[in-house]
């Protein structure tokens, strides 16, 4: 049976997405990030579907830090809407919950629901870790914020669905793979392109650098940048482009990229997801 590898425990909202996606394979608890994508490195799993984004809370910095340090490639993208449900032992109530646990992430998108309630928030490893070691104990002035499929594992009671403060939140994930998939470009289908580069350390480097974007017409819809281990220069990017590398536009844009940058490392060319139709992103 092929195997994907996510961080976090059964239920956790990576653990939803990999049934989502990957319905007949086995998914593969991890208790970090690196754990997966070194499971995939090491041959031990076909996959590894780790989040990068979520509409509300913003980017997952740790991704962007562990990604130029794998040579994994980006072969599919994923968006799963988060349904934060507020779990808690059988028969409690709202009125007597005084505090709650989950991933600092959760507790972030609902915190308005919380602060109205008078509710403590409490940090947790991940959603689902909270909603399992609730339920293995007898707080019942404690709850959880997690999704139904951890409420359903743990034996939990939802309380509370889309505890959310704002309705529509997503959470963008990223397939890993060993091998480049996607290669060939295919008419009318549409794709996203990731990469990586760092520039040079001349004027106007970065201006230059994404000129050919503007130029040929290609649309980039995501420039994040991040620091390299030990320095404190900001001039390593992660960019998302709409595009193929086989696309005669497409290809002159990476030429005149390649050109500025100091490195250049595509990761991966891939459908776009269609929650960017349904959004009107493309």
């Amino acid at each position: 049976m092929q195997r994907v590898a996510y961080q976090g425990t059964q239920g956790a909202y990576s653990h939803l997405a990999c049934s989502h996606v990957f319905p007949e394979w086995e998914a593969v608890a991890c208790e970090d990030f690196f754990s997966a994508m070194n499971m995939v490195s090491q041959g031990l799993a076909d996959r590894a579907m780790i989040p990068l984004e979520n509409s509300t809370a913003g980017r997952v910095e740790e991704i962007y830090r562990l990604i130029p340090k794998t040579q994994l490639f980006v072969t599919a993208e994923h968006f799963e809407p988060v349904n934060h449900c507020l779990l808690a032992l059988p028969g409690v109530r709202l009125e007597d919950i005084r505090e709650v646990s989950s991933h600092p992430q959760a507790l972030a998108q609902c915190y308005q629901r919380l602060h109205n309630l008078n509710i403590k928030a409490v940090a947790a490893v991940d959603t689902a870790k909270s909603a399992q070691v609730l339920s293995q104990g007898n707080n019942r002035q404690a709850g959880a914020i997690a999704s139904a499929l951890a409420g359903e594992l743990y034996g939990l009671d939802i309380v509370q669905e889309n505890f959310q403060d704002v309705t529509g939140n997503t959470t963008r994930f990223l397939v890993f793979s060993q091998r480049e998939e996607h290669q060939t470009f295919i008419p009318d289908a549409k794709y996203i392109t990731s990469l990586l580069f760092s520039v040079r350390n001349i004027p106007a480097a970065l201006y230059k650098a994404l000129g050919g974007f503007a130029t040929n017409n290609v649309n980039m819809i995501k420039l994040e940048s991040y620091m390299d281990g030990g320095t404190m220069h900001a001039s390593h990017f992660h960019v998302d482009i709409h595009g193929h590398p086989q696309q005669t536009n497409v290809a002159n844009a990476l030429e005149e990229l390649a050109y500025f940058a100091r490195e250049l490392r595509i990761l991966g060319s891939y459908p776009a997801h269609s929650h960017r139709s349904r959004a009107a992103f493309i």
